[in-house]
């Protein structure tokens, strides 16, 4: 069994492996290129009118420093190892010893209102990471696990984990049958460790039912691949964009990160993420190197207007005299099944081979208890960004407004010197 904190084995269950979202392949990536440079990482709570209360700020921190204790096992080693072979000798050697400082995280509670009245006060939560980069890089989906489990655990208890395994089961269920392509992308935004893994074994029954009776695949599980045996999924994240435009200027930095990624996993697994700037200045970058963007096997669509998306693929492959029905796109914002359905069936028109990573709607999909599952239970909506790397500020500009991060000021400097015309 994984090496687990007394607080983590009880409640919050993270061990190294399962935090493969980008975690392990971003920090490979980053002791490679970058294995000096200091960052900060800033969170934000994008639903404003969610509060936090000071028991959930304990139990949270009480779950940060269980981190602590975290270590990589001989038997994980082994399986890395083995499944992935693109995990060089060194790099797991690093893994082995590297373990999580809580000093490196810091966490502020800042009362505003009582929840209810006469309840405990509600307020805003400031979090922050500094340290260097490949390390401090493994702090994100930790963070975002242990807080939406510890909100649930104290603030929002109308729930259960009841029909959660069920659940999934019959939303895999419906997308292979449509062959659907997809993954489970829900670690970072779960409910709870024991909802997860309940998801993660209803996914499991329903891809071994109906193993090669559709054309329809379970690519993975961002989470205990290793003690479910499945794929571990995982790709390049946005914070290797923003960090190398910051280091390295933003003219072209798309096509450099690209490039840079590339020097450590060859044509292993590519997929580009296109939206760290806006879409349009991705393309901008992909099409001045034919033989790159032949090389990258798929492109991520993360948001703005998915519909829109694979046409406007389909013209930069068209313009490049390439041909793009041997082409992924990973669709990956806020999907759902029946979103994910009819994006299929969008993708195949256009041409391209679809596949999705479905997150918040796999491991955080429940309805309130007290109006008898008639109510959507509300998830949380939080992000974790890089926000400095050796002093300069970091910025995403994002194809929807609502996901761009940074100084307003070098959020206004990014867009001019790009020309980026997104709001």
């Amino acid at each position: 069994m994984p090496a687990q904190a007394p607080g983590i084995g009880r409640r919050l269950v993270l061990t190294i492996e399962n935090k493969f979202y980008h975690q392990l392949t971003m920090q490979q990536a980053v002791l490679h290129h970058f294995p000096t440079q200091q960052v900060t990482y800033r969170f934000t709570n994008r639903s404003k009118d969610t509060l936090f209360t000071q028991s959930c700020v304990d139990r949270f921190t009480e779950y940060v420093h269980d981190l602590a204790t975290l270590r990589l096992t001989s038997e994980e080693r082994t399986w890395l190892s083995e499944r992935l072979s693109y995990f060089k000798e060194p790099y797991l050697d690093y893994l082995s010893n590297f373990r999580f400082n809580p000093s490196d995280v810091d966490i502020q509670f800042i009362p505003a209102k009582p929840l209810s009245p006469g309840g405990e006060m509600g307020g805003e939560l400031k979090i922050s990471v500094q340290g260097v980069w490949s390390e401090a890089i493994m702090w994100e989906v930790p963070l975002m696990a242990a807080l939406s489990q510890a909100y649930y655990e104290t603030v929002d208890l109308d729930w259960s984990n009841e029909g959660q395994e069920e659940n999934a089961y019959n939303k895999a269920k419906l997308l292979l049958e449509n062959d659907a392509i997809f993954s489970e992308f829900g670690t970072r935004r779960r409910r709870a460790f024991s909802s997860h893994d309940l998801v993660v074994q209803g996914l499991k029954r329903a891809a071994y039912e109906l193993n090669g009776k559709t054309k329809g695949k379970l690519n993975g599980t961002s989470n205990a691949a290793f003690k479910h045996g499945l794929s571990p999924i995982g790709t390049i994240a946005h914070e290797w964009f923003m960090g190398i435009a910051a280091l390295k200027g933003y003219e072209n930095s798309n096509g450099l990160a690209l490039s840079l990624w590339e020097e450590v996993y060859g044509n292993t697994g590519l997929v580009a993420l296109t939206d760290t700037f806006s879409t349009e200045v991705f393309f901008r970058d992909f099409v001045k190197d034919k033989e790159r963007a032949n090389r990258w096997q798929a492109l991520r669509q993360d948001s703005g207007d998915p519909f829109v998306f694979a046409p406007r693929a389909k013209e930069v492959y068209e313009s490049l005299g390439l041909d793009h029905t041997n082409k992924i796109i990973v669709y990956s914002d806020g999907l759902s099944v029946d979103k994910a359905l009819e994006l299929k069936k969008h993708c195949e028109s256009v041409g391209f081979i679809p596949s999705f990573g479905i997150g918040t709607n796999m491991t955080n999909d429940f309805r309130t208890l007290s109006s008898g599952g008639k109510v959507r239970s509300k998830p949380l909506n939080i992000v974790i960004k890089l926000a400095t790397i050796d002093g300069h500020q970091c910025v995403k500009i994002s194809d929807e407004l609502t996901k761009n991060t940074g100084q307003p000021e070098t959020v206004d400097y990014v867009k001019r010197t790009l020309a980026i015309k997104v709001p």
